[in-house]
C-alpha cells in the first residue's frame, strides 16, 4: 500500500473509527484499525465485535493494499502532524508515515485477522431517513433506555416500521418514551427490531455531514447498517422479546394539567435539592389553578413551590402523586416547546407527559409509592 492523503481528512476518519476500537486485551486485533485501499479511496475501519465503523476518504493511491495498526498510536500521531499531505506506505506488517521533516514507522498486525466490517450500504434495500428527523426522535427516547445489563433488550431502542411511519420506543421499566415520524416514501414490509443505544448515540452526536441517513436491516446476519455520507456504522441487533408497551399506555385520564415548561423545570430543580437525600422523591399536589411541587429531607429541611397551571378534572378532592425527580428532569430536557401537559388516572398509574408543541411525542413515568 502506498498513498498520499490530507492530514485533516485522515485525522477526522481516524477520530470517528477509534471510538469503536476495543481496549480489551483478549483480542489484540480489536484495538487496531484497518487501513485498506481501493482505486482512489482509502477505507478506515474499526470494530469491537458489537459495533463497527468504516470511513472512506479520497486519496492519491499509488499501490493498493491493507494493514492493521494500533488505533491509539495512529490517532495520537496524526492529530499532532501539521495540516499538509501525509505519505503512507506499508511493507509487510509495518506502516511508514512521513511528511516533510517527519517520518515514523508503526508496527502493525496481519490484516487477515481483522474481522469483516461493512463499508457500504445497499441503496436499493435501504430506507432513507432525514437526519434531522431521526436525530430529534432519538433525542426524545434514548435517555429512557435501561443501563441494567441483566435485561439487555431494554438497553436498546425499539424501531417499528409500519404504515408509512417509524416509531421509536425506549423504556427502563420505570419510564417510557415514544416518538413517531412519518415516512412518505417507505414501501417496505413492516419490521420491528431493537438497536443498541451506543450506535444511536453516534448519530445524535451530529458529526456526520449529511442530510440523509440510509437505514438497512440485514435479517440473515441480525445486523443493522447506517449510511451517513462517507461513513458506514453497523451494529448487531438485540435479541429477545420487547415488553408490550401498548398495554401500559393509558387510554383515558381523569385529570389534565397544562403548565409552562421552564417554570415547572425550575420548581423541580428546587425540590431536587432536598429530594437528593430522600430517595429522589418529589411530590406534586394538584390545586384548583396551580400545582405545588415539594420535597423534604430529614437532614436538610423542606421546600415547596407553586406553579400556575390550567387544570382540567372530572372529579374533585385532593390529588397528590410522587415521582423520581431525575425522571422529570430528563423529560423536561427533551421538550422543545414552551408548555407541557401531564395527564393522570390515579396516584398508582403512570403519568402521561406530553410536549404540547410535538403531538408525536409521548412520555410515561411511573409514580413512587408514598
Amino acid at each position: 500500500m502506498k498513498l498520499q492523503i490530507l492530514q485533516e481528512n485522515l485525522e477526522r476518519a481516524i477520530g470517528i473509527t477509534t471510538r469503536f476500537a476495543s481496549t480489551k486485551a483478549q483480542l489484540p486485533i480489536l484495538g487496531n484499525i484497518l487501513l485498506s485501499t481501493k482505486k482512489s479511496k482509502i477505507y478506515i475501519s474499526s470494530t469491537n465485535l458489537e459495533i463497527s465503523a468504516s470511513v472512506q476518504i479520497g486519496a492519491k493511491v499509488e499501490e493498493e493494499g491493507e494493514i492493521s495498526i494500533p488505533a491509539k498510536v495512529i490517532a495520537d500521531l496524526v492529530s499532532n502532524l501539521p495540516k499538509e499531505t501525509i505519505n503512507l506506505e506499508s511493507e509487510k506488517e509495518q506502516l511508514k508515515i512521513s511528511t516533510p521533516g517527519f517520518s515514523s514507522t508503526i508496527l502493525g498486525m496481519d490484516p487477515s485477522d481483522f474481522p469483516a466490517v461493512p463499508n457500504s450500504v445497499n441503496d436499493s434495500k435501504s430506507v432513507v431517513f432525514s437526519k434531522k428527523d431521526i436525530s430529534e426522535c432519538l433525542n426524545k427516547v434514548v435517555f429512557a433506555t435501561s443501563t441494567d445489563e441483566t435485561r439487555p433488550i431494554l438497553t436498546g431502542v425499539l424501531f417499528i416500521l409500519k404504515n408509512n411511519s417509524l416509531s421509536l420506543v425506549a423504556t427502563d421499566g420505570f419510564r417510557l418514551s415514544r416518538r413517531m415520524v412519518s415516512l412518505k416514501d417507505y414501501k417496505g414490509e413492516d419490521k420491528t427490531v431493537v438497536i443498541p443505544k451506543s450506535i444511536l448515540g453516534e448519530i445524535i452526536r451530529g458529526v456526520f455531514e449529511t442530510d440523509e441517513i440510509l437505514f438497512n436491516l440485514e435479517d440473515s446476519e441480525k445486523q443493522v447498517t447506517f449510511g451517513l455520507s462517507d461513513t458506514v456504522l453497523a451494529s448487531r441487533l438485540l435479541e429477545g422479546e420487547y415488553p408490550d408497551f401498548e398495554k401500559i399506555i393509558p387510554k383515558e385520564s381523569n385529570l389534565k394539567v397544562t403548565l409552562d415548561k421552564e417554570e415547572f423545570f425550575r420548581a423541580v430543580k428546587l425540590a431536587s435539592i432536598f429530594a437528593r437525600e430522600s430517595a429522589n422523591i418529589v411530590k406534586i399536589k394538584i390545586l384548583k389553578d396551580s400545582i405545588k411541587i415539594s420535597a423534604e429531607s430529614g437532614q436538610a429541611g423542606s421546600q415547596d413551590t407553586k406553579v400556575d397551571a390550567k387544570v382540567e378534572r372530572t372529579d374533585s378532592g385532593d390529588f397528590e402523586i410522587a415521582f423520581n425527580y431525575k425522571y422529570l428532569e430528563d423529560f423536561l430536557r427533551s421538550v422543545s416547546g414552551e408548555e407541557i401537559k401531564i395527564e393522570f388516572i390515579n396516584q398508582t398509574s403512570a403519568g402521561v407527559f406530553r410536549d404540547t408543541s410535538d403531538s408525536e411525542y409521548l412520555h410515561l413515568i411511573m409514580p413512587v409509592k408514598i
